[in-house]
């Protein structure tokens, strides 16, 4: 990422994928997530990704923010799905507190994750795209969305691009999805969520599904994704849907 609200192509850029298999304990015991690596020990490089001019041909443009909250491989593994949907065109804003948590819980630079996405914002240009009610986008999804973040859009505190452009989104009534990643919940935070929803946000709290009985992490977490994907109407191969007993 170069100066301060230069937008990022992804294309020809490595596309680390991730792999429950593929992680490591860090200097403080802590399990990390890593990208998958060839045997030569570099990150695995894949076919090129839709050209520009093909993304987002059926209008979905969605804006996609990372926010400080754990769980920043929810928001890395939606980007690497979408990335190979062609009608979907992402928008990424990665908070400051966010690259610290990539850094700390995943193998991803936080230069790779913005790869992953069509356009990368920096935080403080709020004068971008997206922080306009004339963008057309399609919604957003705050994933992993911290208590602060989801505090800031229930009260319409635009302190930066992110919350910005979900306040863009709920005012013009478009879908807003908040991942919220905290546990456990005391009465402020509870009182928060609720401010959200009434205002229009979908609060998604990061709680797995065990009746699809899932093998590995990584099936937990595209469950999850895959499910959001669904909720902003866009189909995907991603999660198991409920056929009844």
């Amino acid at each position: 990422m170069g100066a301060a609200g230069m937008a990022v192509s992804r294309h020809g850029a490595l596309r680390p994928s991730w792999r429950v298999q593929a992680s490591r304990r860090n200097r403080d015991g802590l399990v990390v997530f890593c990208p998958c690596r060839s045997e030569a020990g570099s990150p695995l490089a894949v076919s090129s990704p839709p050209r520009r001019e093909e993304k987002g041909v059926l209008g979905l443009k969605v804006v996609v923010g990372l926010s400080g909250a754990s769980g920043a491989i929810f928001g890395i593994r939606l980007l690497d799905i979408t990335r190979s949907l062609p009608e979907v065109e992402t928008h990424l804003v990665i908070s400051r507190a966010a690259r610290l948590t990539i850094v700390q819980e995943t193998d991803y630079s936080v230069a790779q994750v913005q790869a992953l996405a069509d356009i990368s914002h920096e935080p403080e240009d709020v004068g971008a795209s997206i922080a306009s009610g004339s963008f057309p986008s399609s919604g957003m999804v705050v994933i992993p969305c911290s208590m602060k973040t989801l505090s800031a859009i229930a009260t319409g505190f635009c302190a930066d691009l992110l919350t910005r452009a979900a306040d863009v989104t709920l005012k013009e009534g478009r879908p807003l999805i908040l991942v919220v990643r905290e546990t456990p919940l005391h009465l402020g935070h509870l009182r928060r969520m609720v401010e959200a929803a009434e205002v229009g946000a979908v609060i998604f709290p990061l709680v797995p599904a065990f009746y699809t009985r899932p093998l590995t992490l990584q099936d937990m977490v595209d469950q999850t994704v895959g499910r959001i994907l669904a909720r902003l109407g866009i189909p995907n191969g991603y999660y198991h849907e409920w056929k009844g007993t």
